[in-house]
């Protein structure tokens, strides 16, 4: 099925693009929020031909479709119109948050709003972020190779590549977080613009007015203030939380000016207050509160790190597929980024990493054995797709249908994580996952060291060990009995629609 056809059967089987609050996409999957879930024809959504599955996960309806997202996003953003819920949709509309709803939203947990949060925040800016971090390995390598010296124009103009996305982070993260929020996108750029301002380094540089909470743990140095109140001053270069947080502020109080202010001077007054209002408070309150919580959070994901990094491994390793199924990952990827903003490097995701590979040898024992040619020919792509890191053609397409082939890839990445975790291999950059996983494993100051060797046998044992078990395990009626359940689902779907 063509990527158009698809997107018209898939708005069409969401209940229409009246059921539609919002749509995002991230790597395999489309993240639609809906107003009535119940409208929404799931089993007719998981037959047709180009979605793995649907998770229904997160406040979020989650058709997955694999690496070929984008293209089925991009033809059903038109599909949607321009308008939705009877509100005039702008052009960006994409991760836009309308406000109406023609019935009742299901009262979502605590839990299922946050990763809804973390999600939309982070989704847009996965990409990006993985294509520095392979930059920045693969500038590690040039420098160890002599090929780019670190006094050379050429490693200047790399390091540059590598790092301005990652170093102006919180500017897209003002972009993002506001737009999920309901506000104005480009004031969240300007808060994150103002808290990664060059004078405040400068200024950080300086000798201290006087130190508050002198004498105590929490001393901190005062370099300046505002109309007497003391300015605790941090470098939010690269950091995550703080302008999150002041998005969220600045969203909620948008919504409230915009109500007072006269129409005709909105465009204009409304940011100027905000932004008089926003951006000293997140230097006097916001920014210091929240770089302490993530100092905080850092701390203790390496304190439960330190407790047993074999075990932690294993567990992580082996049931890091098991949150992907249900899109609740996405607080392990806010997790790893306020890591690397804190501590310069991250433990603890870096233990999924063998996991990617150990779903992609379940598929390909899976292909070699099947003698199914549907699943073989889906197998090979999914297997390919694996080993960069992308699995969710493995798991939704050939190893979750069939159960023990999952079970046994959640086994062999249980024995990379805890390989990862026995060597303590850390990740100094986001990155992809699979093959490509050891350029973010390279330490900036010691370069190539044996590390890498360590990180990629861990990521062989972990799909030679899902490779032979699913070999070895392999169940033939398995096969006829996924094809049964996906004939009977076209049977029925025919069946509906005649």
């Amino acid at each position: 099925m063509d990527n158009n056809k698809l997107a018209q059967e898939i708005v069409d089987k969401i209940g229409g693009k009246d059921n539609v609050n919002s749509l995002v996409h991230c790597v395999t999957r489309l993240r639609f929020k809906l107003k009535n879930e119940d409208l929404a024809k799931t089993d007719e959504i998981k037959s047709l031909d180009g979605v793995a599955t649907v998770v229904q996960q997160a406040g979020q309806y989650q058709v997955v479709i694999g690496p070929n997202v984008a293209d089925v996003y991009d033809e059903v953003i038109p599909l949607l119109g321009s308008h939705v819920g009877g509100g005039e949709v702008p052009a960006d509309y994409d991760i836009l948050e309308t406000a109406a709803a023609t019935a009742p939203a299901k009262k979502e947990s605590i839990f299922s709003r946050l990763i809804d949060v973390i999600s939309g925040v982070f989704t847009p800016l996965l990409g990006l972020l993985m294509a520095n971090g392979i930059m920045k390995g693969l500038l590690i390598i040039l420098v160890a190779t002599n090929i780019a010296p670190q006094k050379s124009g050429t490693f200047q103009i790399f390091s540059i590549v590598s790092d301005c996305f990652f170093y102006f982070f919180p500017v897209f993260l003002g972009y993002t977080a506001m737009k999920k929020f309901g506000g104005t996108a480009f004031i969240g750029m300007g808060i994150g613009a103002a808290l990664i301002y060059p004078q405040l380094l400068t200024i950080m540089q300086q000798k201290p007015l006087y130190y508050l909470f002198a004498g105590t743990p929490f001393s901190s140095p005062v370099y300046l203030t505002f109309f007497g109140i003391p300015v605790l001053l941090v470098n939010y270069a690269t950091s995550v939380v703080p302008v999150i947080v002041a998005s969220y502020v600045a969203a909620k109080l948008e919504k409230r000016i915009t109500k007072w202010v006269n129409a005709n001077l909105r465009s204009f007054l409304v940011p100027f207050l905000i932004f008089l209002i926003v951006i000293p408070l997140s230097f006097i309150v916001i920014g210091p509160i929240t770089s302490w919580i993530s100092l905080g959070l850092g701390a203790g994901a390496q304190w439960l790190f330190n407790l047993s990094p074999i075990i932690f491994g294993m567990l992580y390793g082996g049931l890091i597929q098991f949150l992907v199924i249900f899109g609740v990952h996405w607080g392990f990827v806010a997790l790893s980024l306020n890591n690397l903003t804190t501590l310069g490097y991250d433990p603890i995701t870096i233990m999924g990493a063998p996991s990617a590979l150990a779903q992609g040898g379940a598929a390909l024992a899976m292909t070699l054995r099947t003698k199914s040619k549907k699943v073989k020919a889906a197998g090979w792509s999914a297997f390919i797709s694996s080993l960069f890191g992308i699995t969710e053609p493995s798991v939704y397409g050939i190893n979750l249908p069939r159960k023990k082939p999952f079970a046994f890839a959640a086994v062999g990445g249980a024995v990379g994580g805890a390989i990862f975790g026995l060597l303590q291999i850390r990740q100094y950059a986001p990155g992809p996952g699979g093959l490509l996983t050891f350029l973010t494993i390279m330490n900036p100051k010691q370069g190539i060291t044996n590390t890498i060797i360590f990180a990629m046998i861990a990521c062989v044992a972990a799909f030679v060990v899902a490779f032979i078990l699913a070999y070895i395990f392999f169940d033939a009626t398995e096969d006829d009995t996924v094809d049964a359940e996906v004939a009977q689902a076209a049977a029925t779907e025919s069946s509906q629609t005649a």
